[in-house]
């Protein structure tokens, strides 16, 4: 059943003609179980409460900055800051999550008050997610939010997948801190 499933999830992709994600309820069942679960874990909360209080000034020039850095060292041999965030304790946390998963999570990123990188499991194409949907309707949606885009067939890993976003909340006073968003194999659903 989930092979003919995703052959019609795959030729509605490739038509054009899917309207919602077909594994729209298993995915919101996702968010609500294991998602929440990594999105509210103390390495997360703490590490996006620590940037915030960096970036928390930053302007969009500085965003823009930060951005453009981030873009050009992703086709670069150097990756001097890509490197630090991929060495941060919240990283190898993340990296280690999605390997935990079996296949189930592509991808992992954590975001901040300003739609910036704080963690990831893998290198992003950009490190301000901020005029994203996917950061948008959860970080500026509130508590309870969560953003399921249209599935996509991952070239590189042949997998069709859907990111999944939700966003991070302080435990202490339930305001929302951050977001984060998750790549996820829908065949491992």
């Amino acid at each position: 059943m989930k092979h003919l499933v995703r052959t019609a999830a795959v030729f509605f992709l490739l038509t054009g003609s899917a309207g919602a994600n077909e594994f729209d309820s298993e995915l919101k069942d996702l968010a609500a179980g294991k998602i929440a679960e990594i999105a509210s874990a103390g390495e997360v909360v703490s590490a996006v409460k620590e940037q915030n209080g960096v970036t928390g000034s930053y302007d969009q020039a500085k965003i823009d900055e930060l951005d453009g850095k981030w873009r050009e060292e992703a086709d670069a041999v150097d990756q001097p800051m890509i490197d630090e965030v991929l060495d941060k304790p919240l990283s190898v946390y993340l990296s280690d999550v999605q390997e935990a998963s079996g296949g189930l999570f592509t991808e992992i990123f954590v975001m901040d008050a300003k739609g910036l990188n704080v963690g990831q499991s893998d290198v992003t194409s950009d490190f301000w997610q901020g005029d994203e949907a996917k950061w948008q309707e959860t970080f500026l949606a509130g508590k309870g939010a969560v953003h399921i885009s249209e599935l996509e067939q991952d070239d590189s890993t042949q997998t069709l997948q859907s990111q999944v976003s939700v966003p991070v909340l302080d435990p202490d006073s339930g305001a929302v801190i951050g977001a984060v968003t998750f790549g996820v194999n829908v065949d491992n659903l």
